[in-house]
Parts: C-alpha cells; structure tokens; sequence
C-alpha cells in the first residue's frame, strides 16, 4: 500500500487543471474562483451528509479527478453533475476501503517503560505550549470534545454538537482538522527539542 504522501502526490490538481476547471466554471477569474468555493462546499457537504470521512479530503479527491479530466480534453456537458458523478465514485470507493478503528474506540497501548520518561516530559511540554498557542475557543472545543467516558462520552459529544449549531460529523470534522494542527505542532516542538 502506498504510503499517504505518496498517495496525495498523486491526487493533486495540476496548474493546467486547475486553470482548465475554472475556465470551464466561469469566464470571469473572480466568479470562476467564487464557483469553485461553492462546488468544494457542496461537496464536502454531499461527503459529510453520506458519512465519508474526512469529507473535505473526499472532495478533494473529486475535484482532482475532475481536474485530471478536464486536463485530459473528456467532453464534459455539465460540470457539477459531472462532479457529482464523480463524487459517488469516490465515495462507493471510500465505503469499500477497510473501516479505520476511531482513536476512541482503540485498545489501550500498554504503558512505557520508567526508563523511556524523560521523552514523554518533553512531548507533554510540546503538548502544552502547542494547545496553548490554540485559540482559547477551538481550546475548549477539543478539550470538551475528549471529556467523560463511553456514554457519558456520547451524549457529551452530542450536546457540544447541538450547542454549536452542528451535526455530529460536522463537530468531528471540526475536532479533526484542530487535531491535526496540533499534532503537527506537536511533532515539530519535538523535533526541534531533539
């Protein structure tokens, strides 16, 4: 299996296609731009309401495709249904590939060794000054998104969600993308600690 770099080089739009896709979306440079943010949306939305998860990357991936289409001169009428076609490709693909088990959800990694300490000391310290560096609203956020345990959990998670105005898979792409920067915060304090 390909590693994930190597799988999103693969997948990303060329300048060509992009300037392809948004020719096709609009004569106009500032409307094509605007069309385009409206195309991404709805299909992060069409991923996010079906499930996939993350959405955003899903769509992506369409657009990509589609890009890589338009690039390849493929007569194509209508470009949102086009997309959409597209679309439900990716997202019967994304229902076959192995289900990932939720970090949640995990067994619990056994402990490390007393002599291993001194690495975790400087992973917490990284930990704090990147969730620090948070803005205090996201902060909360992830830091009541992960409180209680297994139902308790849920019905939390349900609450913050409804409180927010968003569904439970809007409030977990939301939990993601800050997890995301703060692991890659994370990862890079370490690595200059080094």
């Amino acid at each position: 299996m390909p590693s994930r770099r190597a799988d999103s080089a693969e997948r990303s739009i060329t300048a060509a296609g992009l300037v392809r896709l948004l020719g096709r979306l609009h004569a106009d440079p500032d409307e094509a731009a605007a069309q385009y943010e409206q195309l991404r949306r709805a299909l992060v939305r069409f991923f996010d309401w079906r499930g996939a998860w993350p959405p955003d990357e899903c769509a992506d991936e369409a657009i990509d495709r589609l890009a890589r289409r338009l690039e390849q001169e493929t007569a194509v009428a209508d470009i949102r249904s086009y997309a959409y076609g597209i679309a439900r490709l990716v997202l019967l693909e994304h229902r076959r590939r192995p289900r990932l088990t939720p970090i949640d959800d995990a067994p619990e990694l056994p402990s490390l060794p007393a002599a291993a300490s001194a690495e975790p000391d400087a992973l917490q310290e990284c930990f704090d000054r990147c969730l620090a560096q948070i803005e205090d609203e996201n902060r909360s956020l992830l830091l009541r998104y992960y409180e209680g345990e297994r139902q308790a959990k849920i019905v939390s998670r349900r609450r913050l969600a409804s409180a927010l105005g968003l569904s439970d898979n809007a409030l977990r792409s939301r939990v993601q993308r800050l997890r995301v920067r703060l692991e890659h915060c994370v990862n890079t304090c370490a690595a200059l600690s080094r």
